[in-house]
């Protein structure tokens, strides 16, 4: 496995300061996340899933601790919009050039506003997926929120 991604550069050319690591990825797992967290043996609000969603029909990207669900009405309104749906995982691909289960908000393909769940920026580190299927990266939660240039706000039910 290949421990430089498209997110890692991108981390690296934003002067994040972070550590790789790797798990044994389980493609057959009904909530990567918890399974990341389980193999990292983390707790699961340490390791943060990222989805892509919509919000008004423009794509966004989310960032929440692996063990909860986003709120669509607070995602909608964490970017002043009307409405929130999940994307298609063919869409998500497309648009981020990641696989599902290795989709990571660091260098995107197409950088799209992100947000990330405000309970996770108490936690002094946390883990998100480093652009790679069974990668994850560890940072400081206010480093990935500047190197996103993301918006800090209340996104789980």
């Amino acid at each position: 496995m290949s421990k430089s991604t498209r997110a890692t550069l991108a981390l690296t050319k934003a002067g994040a300061a972070f550590t790789v690591h790797t798990y044994d990825y389980d493609p057959s797992a009904d909530r990567i996340g918890m399974a990341a967290a389980e193999a990292l043996g983390e707790e699961p609000c340490r390791v943060l899933k990222t989805l892509m969603a919509q919000v008004d029909g423009k794509p966004v990207c989310v960032v929440v601790p692996s063990d909860r669900e986003v709120s669509m009405k607070k995602l909608a309104a964490a970017f002043r919009g009307k409405s929130a749906n999940m994307m298609k995982p063919a869409e998500a691909e497309r648009l981020t050039g990641y696989h599902v289960g290795g989709i990571s908000p660091f260098g995107q393909k197409k950088q799209v506003p992100t947000a990330i769940e405000a309970g996770a920026l108490v936690e002094p580190l946390v883990y998100i997926n480093g652009g790679q299927r069974g990668l994850q990266v560890r940072l400081a939660p206010d480093v990935a929120l500047r190197a996103l240039n993301a918006v800090a706000a209340p996104l789980v039910a």
